[in-house]
């Protein structure tokens, strides 16, 4: 069996045609017709992805995203019929991954479910096989638990929020471009919007920094990019 996918959209054409393709490619998939039934498959079935629709009956994708995220870091992936950015940056701030707009081209879907479940897939066999702790003092991040304390105190991230700071962490003072970040930490090149680094550090900042206006950790290097101070 491959890897199971959640389709959550009310759209029954569009629902089958994604289902389609998605088992031509391997993938066990479960469907589900409004947001509140998705977040509950989301719960029960444990999907290794979720592909979430915006616009939905009971309740909408911002708000099944933002109760996922609450307890699961499945990769999720917003689809769209809002072309707007700040449509798109709401989704990533409730924690999805990725977004694709419609009409969206299947190649296109598919290249982005192959490359977010390889992504969270080498996460998580490096996290399995690695005991390795980064320390900086208030700061902790715990490869193995796949967690970060700060002052002792547990940090609710994301997985992106997770691995954008471990992949800065790791290579601390080292300025890294909003495009570069995008391909080593999404795992594909220029295939996303680079405002979705851009998001995610914000998110980061307000999570990690006593003053995300003025952060101490994850610096801006002005026209650059950014980068880890420790």
């Amino acid at each position: 069996m491959g890897k199971k996918i959640l389709v959550v959209d009310d759209e029954k054409a569009i629902a089958n045609i994604i289902k389609f393709n998605l088992k031509k490619e391997g993938y066990d998939v479960i469907t589900a017709e409004d947001g509140e039934m998705g977040v509950i498959k989301a719960f029960t079935e444990n999907p290794d992805l979720i592909l979430l629709d915006i616009m939905m009956p009971k309740i909408d994708g911002y708000e099944a995203c933002k109760r996922i995220r609450e307890k699961m870091s499945t990769p999720i992936i917003m689809l769209t019929a809002r072309a707007e950015e700040v449509d798109k940056v709401l989704g990533l701030e409730l924690g999805a991954d990725d977004y694709v707009t419609k009409p969206f081209g299947i190649r296109e879907l598919m290249a982005r479910v192959k490359a977010n479940l390889r992504k969270y897939d080498a996460v998580i066999k490096t996290s399995e096989m690695s005991s390795n702790i980064i320390d900086f003092g208030r700061l902790v991040i715990d490869l193995d638990r796949y967690e970060v304390k700060k002052d002792g105190n547990v940090i609710d991230l994301t997985f992106r929020e997770f691995e954008l700071l471990k992949f800065l962490a790791q290579q601390k003072s080292q300025v890294f471009s909003r495009e570069v970040l995008l391909e080593k930490v999404w795992g594909y090149e220029y295939f996303g919007d680079v405002r979705t680094v851009d998001v995610t550090i914000r998110r980061l900042r307000e999570k990690i920094e006593d003053d995300p206006g003025k952060p101490s950790y994850i610096l801006t290097k002005r026209g650059v990019g950014y980068y880890f101070n420790s």
